[in-house]
């Protein structure tokens, strides 16, 4: 049977041909959402409005992670620490880089954005990460940051910089539970992966 669509699902066609051109250019979804809106721009079709509510929909993914956050947060276990590090920075375009106090039971205190810094890296700042914590008088601190590329393995840098912000919070009697690195929807923990001990050192 041969059918005239309706104006209205006429209307879909040429929206059916941009998504088929996004993939065709982009490759996938995740690569889609993450574009800037200039890249999406390149794609035939697309309009300025287009490219701008879909660069939208990762950063407001994330507000809604957040909001879903019950407070006071508590992170708990390993598991909670991934997903407020996830709801932090999952979807970022540039390093980010942050610190996340916590009372003796596990209670968010605060957190803080150390440094915003490139594609492939930023700055943890000893002095910022050691007044934060101070600030909020924590009895410990996660640290979390993004990686924009592919993979959230560490560097060396990170590890050996982990360490040396490890010490000095040591030093002021405050633990280090753990530094997640977020890339994408995926996470790396340096705990559980055994590059720091989350046991405070004399």
């Amino acid at each position: 049977m041969v059918r005239i669509p309706s104006s209205k699902e006429a209307s879909f066609l040429p929206m059916t041909g941009l998504i088929n051109r996004l993939f065709d250019t982009f490759g996938s979804l995740k690569a889609i959402l993450e574009a800037r809106p200039e890249q999406l721009l390149s794609v035939d079709g697309m309009t300025m409005s287009r490219a701008s509510m879909i660069s939208l929909v990762v950063p407001l993914t994330r507000v809604w992670h957040r909001c879903l956050m019950a407070e006071p947060d508590r992170i708990g276990n390993s598991r909670e620490a991934e997903a407020y590090c996830l709801s932090l920075l999952a979807g970022e375009r540039l390093e980010n880089f942050y610190v996340i106090a916590l009372n003796a039971k596990c209670h968010v205190l605060g957190k803080r954005r150390i440094s915003m810094g490139s594609l492939s890296e930023c700055s943890a700042y000893p002095r910022l990460v050691i007044e934060t914590a101070l600030n909020y008088n924590a009895h410990s601190v996660l640290l979390c940051h993004s990686h924009p590329g592919l993979t959230c393995a560490p560097s060396p840098e990170d590890i050996s910089s982990t360490l040396q912000l490890q010490r000095l919070l040591n030093g002021v009697g405050i633990l280090l539970l753990d530094h997640l690195i977020i890339a994408g929807d995926r996470s790396y923990s340096m705990v559980t992966h055994g590059d720091i001990d989350y046991r405070i050192k004399r």
